[in-house]
């Protein structure tokens, strides 16, 4: 077995993405000699203490990052900056800050001002999740074949960045370097917009006649469905991504909009050609997908 990558890593939240970290390093052995979780949440330190996939679960965030060399904060980006203020003063000389956020330059933004002089901030993203939240839905093999990306600021520490690039490949995904703001545009598109509209369809589902309702539960087909799995994520992550990543999300929804408007006007107006486009187009996305395993 190879030698772990740090020593003592702490996870700030254990959720899908924390636990199934915690699952991953006492799976395979080589992440960390020791890891450390901290939530803020009683009930959620109970339970991980009940779970047993962590050596050392920690009240105090202050007292859960003292003697690590890696720090993974793992809870909505909304808490990051508050986060930050706390485990500051408390960071090691010379620890590895890292993250899972679904945004990158509100990570940038929130943390880097309060980052220690001899601490190295090496922001990631594993794009990888399912609709469910808590410390009892991470499994191990969550990040396996899929793509993390990693945005660190120019003049990071190089081998800091290296050791989170092989931390993640332990994990099991493939690794990309993005700058923040590609980042963001890029999540806008590939995940968060199709969040916003999967919660819009859903809501207009709600809002229906009663009766009407009724009808669409009963005979939701896969399309809906889908919609449906996706708009059943993590409240508060998903509230704290639409607001951190704001600019991106609502370029794309303008462009969005005017290409659904473009199709609507194609639809009253009989443009059976444009249609035929927009169906092509959406098959040949499909099938580009599926040739690069990412279906």
């Amino acid at each position: 077995m190879a030698e772990p990558i740090f020593n003592r890593l702490c996870l700030v939240g254990i959720g899908l993405i924390g636990s199934s970290i915690a699952r991953v390093a006492r799976k395979r052995g080589d992440l960390a000699r020791t890891v450390v979780a901290t939530a803020r949440r009683p009930e959620t330190l109970a339970r991980v203490r009940e779970l047993g996939i962590v050596d050392v679960v920690e009240d105090d965030p202050a007292k859960a990052v003292e003697g690590c060399d890696a720090v993974i904060l793992c809870v909505p980006v909304g808490a990051y900056a508050g986060v930050m203020e706390q485990i500051a003063p408390h960071l090691a000389p010379g620890v590895v800050l890292s993250d899972v956020g679904s945004t990158k330059g509100s990570v940038v933004r929130d943390l880097l001002p309060l980052m220690p002089g001899e601490a190295h901030l090496v922001p990631a993203h594993p794009m990888a999740g399912t609709e469910y939240s808590g410390p009892d839905a991470g499994f191990a093999e969550l990040f396996e074949g899929r793509y993390c990306i990693l945005t660190p600021l120019p003049g990071t520490d190089p081998v800091a960045v290296e050791k989170v690039r092989e931390f993640w490949r332990r994990c099991g995904s493939m690794i990309e370097t993005l700058d923040p703001a590609t980042h963001d545009k890029i999540v806008a598109v590939v995940s968060h917009l199709p969040h916003l509209i999967a919660f819009t369809i859903c809501g207009t589902a709600d809002d229906l006649a009663e009766e009407t309702k009724e009808a669409v539960l009963k005979f939701a087909a896969s399309g809906f469905r889908d919609f449906t799995r996706i708009a059943a994520s993590d409240v508060d992550m998903w509230r704290d991504i639409f607001l951190n990543n704001r600019e991106a999300l609502l370029e794309m929804l303008a462009r969005f909009s005017e290409d659904a408007h473009a199709l609507g006007r194609a639809v009253r107006y009989g443009q059976a050609e444009f249609i035929e486009d927009r169906i092509r187009r959406g098959r040949k996305i499909r099938r580009e997908l599926i040739e690069r395993k990412q279906a």
